[in-house]
């Protein structure tokens, strides 16, 4: 099981952009899946703490495989916004579900990105769930490994 991130090459990110973009598409998933299950389930407020309780859902091979395993993360490249969108052909073809099992990663153009989408953004990637190796290599196989 692994973690798959696929960032655009033409952008020429530098080392600190792309790690704080991989950053970002690590923690998408994840805010994601607990936006989801909060408002699926109810939360309760622990008043003396000051959190959260609520039910979270996790699939079981994600739990054991991902979660309580090792963290293995591969980081694709692409050449342009064109290309990427194949990734998204492919997920889509193995019936994965945009922002439950993959996203796009948009940067806001505050640094070193200049907005290329309508709503003042950037796209620089695409992350995916923890996936099984053989899907995630379905996806991968297509992009070769982000080199500087």
């Amino acid at each position: 099981m692994r973690r798959l991130f696929i960032i655009r090459k033409d952008l020429h990110l530098t080392a600190g952009k792309l790690a704080a973009m991989v950053g970002h598409c690590c923690e998408a998933y994840w805010t994601n899946l607990l936006k989801r299950c909060s408002v699926a389930n109810p939360v309760e407020v622990l008043e003396q703490s000051g959190e959260y309780r609520f039910k979270v859902d996790i699939n079981q091979s994600i739990w054991h495989e991902y979660v309580c395993g090792i963290f293995t993360k591969t980081i694709c490249e692409c050449p342009n916004k064109n290309q990427l969108m194949k990734a998204v052909d492919i997920a889509k073809s193995l019936n994965l579900v945009e922002l439950q099992d993959y996203g796009f990663i948009n940067d806001r153009c505050l640094t070193e990105l200049t907005p290329e989408n309508p709503d003042g953004t950037t796209t620089v990637g695409i992350w995916f769930k923890p996936l099984p190796d053989d899907i995630a290599h379905t996806i991968s196989k297509k992009f070769k490994l982000y080199r500087d």
